[in-house]
């Protein structure tokens, strides 16, 4: 969305941004880490970092801020009260019990998606279906090394997929990770021509992601679904056979509703 200058307010822009610095990699920063990641000055991000404790946002020993329980507001309000998680999660749970899988719904957001909805636990003969590390509510995941993210990004335009490749690295998580924005265009391409995509042991080893699209009845791709196996569990054909035909049913029976 776009503002008029006079509407933005830069000072809320700079603390956000030093709110956002925190991450799984670095979850404690001083002011001169927290000024290198949000790009402001040391003076500024001290003042904000000091606010942002003032308010309960931070907790601090003197030196070093990480962030406290109080940031959980936000993510929490939003779980309770948008409409997406509470249309997604009857369809999540439904087939969860069906294969006894685990199935998650994400939104993209930058070089990551997020997500936002996730089947209720389902056990088979008393084993816990496998959940893949920081498969919970509101994670964060690199979007070019998992299904979701790339189905995401299949649905824009090439041009689009282009100008993301050219702003975002694409770390290496494993030894499938695709790193060369040549191979991952491929594989979006791929991805845009089949409207699923398949990653396998590329965010985490063992670990094996089948993903749609879920479109609204305008054909704008509001999030993605997916389901998470392991890679002992069954084949890529496998899921393919199995699981796909249940994924795109689910994606055409919410469509009306998103």
């Amino acid at each position: 969305m776009q503002i008029a200058k006079s509407d933005f307010i830069e000072g809320m822009a700079k603390g956000m941004a030093v709110l956002e610095s925190f991450d799984t990699e670095r979850q404690r920063l001083n002011a001169t880490l927290a000024a290198q990641r949000s790009g402001i000055t040391r003076a500024a991000a001290r003042r904000h970092l000091l606010t942002l404790t003032h308010l309960g946002y931070l907790e601090s020993d003197g030196s070093y801020f990480w962030l406290s329980p109080k940031v959980l507001r936000f993510s929490g309000t939003y779980l309770a009260s948008a409409r997406l998680p509470r249309v997604l999660q009857p369809s999540l749970n439904r087939l969860a019990l069906q294969t006894k899988a685990s199935f998650s719904a994400v939104v993209p957001d930058g070089h990551e998606v997020v997500i936002v909805a996730r089947s209720a636990d389902a056990s088979v003969q008393g084993e816990r279906t496998l959940l893949a590390y920081g498969l919970h509510l509101g994670a964060r995941l690199p979007a070019h090394a998992t299904s979701t993210g790339r189905m995401l990004l299949a649905t824009q335009t090439k041009r689009a997929v282009q100008t993301w490749l050219k702003d975002h690295p694409l770390p290496r998580l494993t030894p499938h990770t695709l790193t060369q924005a040549k191979d991952l265009r491929a594989a979006v391409d791929l991805a845009r021509a089949q409207d699923w995509c398949l990653a396998s042991e590329e965010h985490e080893p063992g670990v094996m992601a089948l993903a749609v699209p879920l479109r609204n009845m305008q054909g704008q791709a509001v999030a993605a679904l997916n389901v998470v196996v392991g890679v002992s569990r069954c084949t890529p054909e496998q899921l393919q056979r199995d699981t796909l035909p249940l994924l795109l049913d689910a994606a055409r029976e919410l469509r009306p509703l998103l």
